[in-house]
């Protein structure tokens, strides 16, 4: 540890520039610019920038900022698991989100509120009949819904808007709308293995420059991205290889560790695990990103 790696305490400049300047050149403060400046790189050579989330990120008023990051294009696919696309359903249709699992457990009604469990399914069932992947299938939907509380605040439509690929990946009865009547498993299936698919139709675009960021799934996602991953090596002569993975979240797992962080970037590449709560650490990560996008557009 040399004194030039320590930290500076707060100077003249206060901005957000400085404040990241100012970290320790050191263990995860390095790594979590060495995140940072690969998602510059990756935006600035085109290459993909894959998101990967659990339903916490929702949860914690966050996805607003992964909107912000597609917004400018440096999102180029957004894939959840099942209770991401629940609470962000519910969030652009009535504004609220989550509830008291223990409460509701007590008498049975956990997870039985009506209006998302019939109109997820619904969406489900007019995406197998039309063809539609599962979050397209949702998207959709909720373009449909007259009456939106909050459609701005969401990753689906905000994804439908600007042309980006966004997938789920439902493991069935894991998620809340499994137990409505309405549920389809043919339909629930058909949509998300044809998300399963674009998955893995969009990771060429990680090579050599690219990056995926796991942002909160501990089983799910891990899981769908080293299966996705293996078909587009085997359709692409062994690629990609050569990006960045960091896997984001409040503790460390074993399938986020091997699935994402080490096994995919043992023929080229660097893996990264990040701690730290997602209240915190998304916000401090997108203004990073876009302080640096915007240092590097002035030099």
């Amino acid at each position: 540890m040399r004194t030039e790696e320590f930290a500076a305490p707060p100077g003249a400049d206060r901005s957000f520039s400085a404040f990241l300047d100012s970290l320790p050149d050191v263990l995860v403060a390095a790594d979590f610019r060495a995140v940072v400046n690969a998602i510059v790189a990756a935006h600035d050579l085109q290459r993909g920038v894959i998101v990967m989330l659990g339903g916490h990120i929702v949860k914690t008023g966050v996805a607003t900022l992964l909107i912000d990051l597609m917004n400018r294009g440096i999102i180029t696919h957004v894939a959840m698991n099942g209770s991401g696309a629940i609470h962000d359903y519910e969030i652009a249709r009535f504004g609220a989100t989550s509830e008291d699992v223990a409460r509701g457990l007590v008498d049975g009604t956990f997870g039985m509120a009506d209006e998302t469990g019939w109109g997820m399914n619904q969406a489900f069932t007019a995406g197998m009949r039309n063809g539609w992947g599962m979050g397209e299938a949702l998207a959709i939907a909720l373009r449909d819904e007259k009456d939106l509380a909050h459609p701005e605040m969401s990753l689906l439509l905000a994804a439908d808007r600007l042309g980006i690929p966004c997938t789920v990946h439902a493991a069935i009865g894991a998620e809340i709308i499994h137990q409505h009547p309405a549920a389809d498993g043919a339909a629930i299936g058909d949509t998300s293995h044809r998300d399963f698919r674009r998955l893995a139709g969009s990771l060429p675009s990680l090579h050599e420059g690219g990056v995926v960021l796991n942002l909160g799934s501990a089983v799910i996602m891990p899981e769908v991205f080293l299966k996705a991953l293996t078909i587009a090596r085997n359709l692409n002569d062994r690629k990609p290889i050569g990006f960045t993975t960091c896997n984001l979240d409040m503790q460390q797992h074993y399938r986020p560790r091997m699935n994402v962080v080490l096994r995919p970037t043992s023929a080229g590449g660097k893996g990264y695990e990040i701690t730290g709560h997602h209240e915190i650490m998304v916000p401090l990560l997108t203004w990073s990103v876009v302080t640096r996008l915007e240092s590097s557009s002035r030099t």
